[in-house]
């Protein structure tokens, strides 16, 4: 129901068949995330808590937006401002799907780039010392910890 009402309030459009294809993307949607098992629980015994997935997701954008003028500001300022680093990162998710939101996040977040996801660790190619230095603190995975919910019987 919440896809549906952010679907109409999005689109705008009341015709049978735009309301129509609203509701079959929806139905997709859904079927997907209950095929992947974001919904539910995965084979782990987790799931993702929507309420604090959406409280991340604006905290990463506020992320997003200070490393953009971070990499702006370096690639602006005259003479060599970058210095790339690799670094591995810690990975303390319960589930892949965590591990794979931890992951993503580094990706979106201009001047970092996860290359490779392992069980306990996430290896990344950062521009700078710094944005590496921020990574190894390990706040975006201690967000995604948050956002994880156990649901062990």
């Amino acid at each position: 129901m919440v896809l549906a009402a952010l679907w109409f309030a999005l689109s705008g459009h009341t015709s049978t068949l735009m309301l129509s294809l609203g509701a079959a993307s929806c139905l997709l949607v859904l079927w997907l995330s209950v095929r992947m098992r974001l919904v539910g629980g995965d084979k782990t015994g987790t799931s993702i808590k929507p309420i604090a997935f959406v409280t991340y997701c604006v905290w990463l954008l506020g992320e997003i937006v200070k490393a953009n003028l971070d990499v702006s500001k370096r690639i602006l300022t005259p003479g060599p401002s970058f210095d790339p680093v690799i670094i591995t990162v810690k990975a303390d998710q319960v589930s892949e799907v965590g591990r794979v939101i931890h992951a993503n996040s580094i990706t979106l977040t201009p001047g970092t780039l996860a290359i490779e996801v392992g069980e306990q660790d996430i290896e990344v190619h950062a521009l700078s010392a710094a944005a590496a230095d921020d990574l190894a603190a390990g706040e975006i995975g201690r967000r995604v910890c948050l956002i994880e919910r156990a649901t062990y019987v």
